[in-house]
């Protein structure tokens, strides 16, 4: 028997991430969480649904919810422009779009370049985000995405 035998390997295996900007700030999320990539098409808007949620797009057949996250997570000026879109998520099995300042790349972060984020009062809670790296001069905030997306303040789950 080998010494690393029960050892989980893939929890060190490098893990890919699309970074994305809200305002000034990058984050980055699973890869395997994202569906697609969307330019910005304004949504039908529900009656009642909580500010950040925009309303819904047909997607194929599939109707889809469309959240802000620039302002589900307060970033200052969002303004809609060529470069806004929309990252379509599969997450909690259903589909949900995120509205995001622009896509910037893929990124494979080891787990030992993450850092965990000091408790701060912000406006996404402290267990949505999974850490921050440093990939080069750029500071990303990582997010569980699905638990982001599945908190009761979000609006989107019962």
């Amino acid at each position: 028997m080998g010494a690393t035998e029960g050892f989980n390997e893939t929890a060190l295996r490098p893990r890919e991430y699309l970074t994305f900007r809200l305002g000034n700030e990058e984050y980055g999320i699973d890869i395997l969480k994202v569906q697609e990539i969307r330019s910005y098409e304004p949504p039908t808007r529900i009656a009642n649904a909580p500010s950040h949620v925009k309303g819904v797009v047909n997607l194929r057949g599939v109707i889809v919810p469309i959240v802000d996250l620039r302002l589900r997570l307060n970033t200052p000026d969002c303004e809609y422009s060529a470069f806004t879109v929309v990252i379509v998520l599969h997450v909690a099995d259903r589909v949900v779009g995120v509205v995001v300042d622009g896509v910037s790349d893929v990124l494979e972060i080891a787990p030992d370049s993450v850092r965990e984020a000091p408790e701060i009062g912000s406006a996404v809670d402290s267990a949505c985000i999974t850490g921050l790296a440093q990939v080069g001069e750029r500071m990303l905030i990582l997010l569980d995405i699905e638990q982001l997306m599945t908190d009761p303040s979000m609006g989107l789950v019962d």
